[in-house]
């Protein structure tokens, strides 16, 4: 399983009450976006270990370990303090696309949708797109499908090599 370092929380950070003071004993839930069902975060790259859910900060309120989501999961946090106030929620967050991540395929005749061998985040401008060496450019030679998927725009010829850079 593929995972990605967490925009909020992810690697360092400190939460604060909303009076400056560091979040002692602060909980962080995690869940799939726009739901209540809650969804798992790991504490490594290797997605092997999940964090407790909540994960409850430290004295200085800073989580446990770092905080790794699945990728293509888009995820929603809440952030409350130990005697369960809610600070905030943020939505739809996705983790961070790792960098010096790069994949090829070789075009059929025609080929418009190709698979990106790694997933990214879709609008982020961190995908880079080659035919033959040829940089492509968004919304002119192709578009994202999702956070697998571009479609070019026009057919690709048979043996186009497509190179895929993150």
């Amino acid at each position: 399983m593929a995972v990605n370092l967490s925009p909020v929380g992810g690697a360092g950070w400190q939460f604060f009450n909303n009076d400056g003071v560091p979040l002692s004993g602060g909980l962080i839930y995690t869940y799939l976006a726009g739901t209540s069902t809650p969804q798992a975060t790991y504490t490594s790259a290797s997605g092997s270990i999940q964090n407790s859910n909540p994960i409850v900060l430290d004295s200085a309120g800073r989580p446990p370990s770092e905080i790794w989501l699945t990728s293509g999961i888009s995820y929603k946090f809440i952030l409350q303090t130990a005697t369960f106030v809610q600070i905030w929620s943020m939505d739809n967050l996705q983790g961070l696309a790792s960098a010096g991540q790069e994949g090829y395929i070789t075009a059929t005749q025609g080929q418009t949708v190709c698979t990106v061998p790694f997933n990214y985040l879709v609008g982020s401008n961190s995908l880079y797109v080659f035919v033959n060496g040829s940089k492509q450019v968004k919304a002119l030679n192709y578009n994202e499908t999702n956070t697998s998927t571009i479609t070019f725009i026009d057919g690709l010829n048979v043996g186009d090599i497509v190179e895929f850079v993150q």
